[in-house]
């Protein structure tokens, strides 16, 4: 065991050197920055363009003295809901036949308006392609209401802290913190693949087989490149807050503070990868070891992925009832157990759940890396096609 640790020490320090001090390091620590900037320039892009071409507009024939409390109810409206869910409205000044006018408004691209409100406010009349029970009608009926009522001003008392509020908050974070946690491992857990078929064709793999234990290779390699994962969570961890406390108004301060503190969740988070990180990365290394091209690490992958994707939606289904039978059997299950106590320690408080999945996961982990290695000693020295079976030469 002495020898086969110090060994796997050996192999992990030659693939944890060889990574972080290459250059093509660099590129895979600044490579998730593109997505982001990309996601957030194209959101807010359709976002503007969204809130120009969605924001039904509204015309309202009638005087200046009406329309002006029509706008006045208009400005509540808006500050009471979302700006891009409100009508716009715009005044025109009543001339002629108000029927005429409509349709001559109705027909004008200048300002295309979707319906016109004509005779407020003794006999308003709603004209236009809008239904009568529709959003357009009725925020025009509420905007009808508000502007021949004597609002009351609304005396507010602001707390720090509601449960409804607090509820909220943390279950949004505990699907943030689960999704966070599949992607990482699955983009990360893929670098495992791409490694080792370089070293196989290049035949790196049989001069280290010949020095150490094929054992040794298997966990220095993956515990070198759940080292290296983690070296890149730190990078992109200290750029987020930097990011938050330079364009956030309040900077992290404003972020949703998890039920067990957001210095335990953030640890337990980093504990939560490296268990999902290994368990999965011990199969990537098995699929790797039997295959001897790219190809063939795509075809065999694909299934572990999409075992991967399904075990995350089940793990979401425990979000919002951390005490419930499915988020308790999620737990107990070792795919998805980092998955589901992540979301755990963002909704509940206690840590002691906690330490028993972590010793839990670990057994898993061991089991898993024992039967992972094994294989990987039977198959990753082998190159070729595979043999056929004796019935299968009796048939060809």
């Amino acid at each position: 065991m002495r020898q086969l640790l110090r060994s796997a020490w050996v192999i992990g320090r030659r693939d944890f050197t060889a990574t972080v001090f290459s250059k093509a390091f660099i590129f895979f620590l600044i490579g998730p920055l593109f997505p982001v900037l990309l996601g957030g320039l194209f959101g807010g892009i359709g976002a503007h363009v969204a809130s120009q071409t969605e924001q039904p507009r509204v015309a309202v024939v009638a005087p200046a003295a009406e329309f002006e409390k029509l706008a006045a109810a208009h400005v509540r409206l808006t500050e009471a809901m979302d700006e891009r869910r409100v009508i716009e409205i715009i005044g025109v000044v009543p001339s002629g036949d108000p029927q005429a006018q409509a349709r001559d408004l109705l027909r004008s691209t200048e300002r295309p308006v979707v319906a016109v409100l004509t005779g407020a406010p003794d006999e308003p009349q709603l004209t236009g392609a809008v239904d009568q029970g529709g959003a357009v009608a009725g925020q025009v009926a509420m905007l009808l209401d508000s502007a021949q009522s004597e609002a009351r001003p609304l005396s507010v008392t602001t707390t720090q802290r509601s449960t409804g509020s607090e509820t909220r908050s943390r279950t949004i974070t505990a699907q943030t913190g689960q999704m966070i946690l599949f992607f990482l491992t699955i983009i990360l857990a893929g670098m495992t693949l791409s490694q080792l078929i370089e070293e196989k064709s290049n035949k790196v793999i049989e001069v280290l087989a010949a020095a150490v234990p094929i054992e040794s290779i298997f966990v220095g390699k993956l515990f070198a490149m759940l080292a290296t994962s983690l070296v890149g969570i730190v990078v992109w961890i200290a750029a987020g807050v930097a990011a938050l406390s330079m364009f956030m108004a309040g900077g992290t301060a404003s972020i949703p503070e998890p039920a067990v503190g957001t210095g335990a969740f953030v640890v337990l988070t980093v504990i939560y990868f490296a268990m999902n990180y290994l368990l999965l990365g011990s199969v990537f290394l098995s699929i790797g070891a039997q295959a001897s091209t790219v190809r063939e690490v795509q075809t065999l992958s694909m299934p572990v992925t999409v075992a991967q994707v399904l075990i995350f939606g089940f793990a979401a289904l425990a979000v919002g009832s951390p005490n419930s039978g499915m988020a308790i059997g999620g737990a107990l299950f070792p795919l998805s157990s980092p998955l589901v106590m992540v979301a755990r320690a963002a909704e509940e408080p206690e840590l002691w759940p906690h330490l028993l999945a972590i010793l839990w996961q670990a057994a898993w982990i061991a089991l898993v890396v024992f039967v992972s290695a094994r294989l990987f000693r039977r198959t990753v020295l082998k190159s070729g096609p595979v043999k056929r079976r004796w019935w299968k030469r009796a048939a060809a």
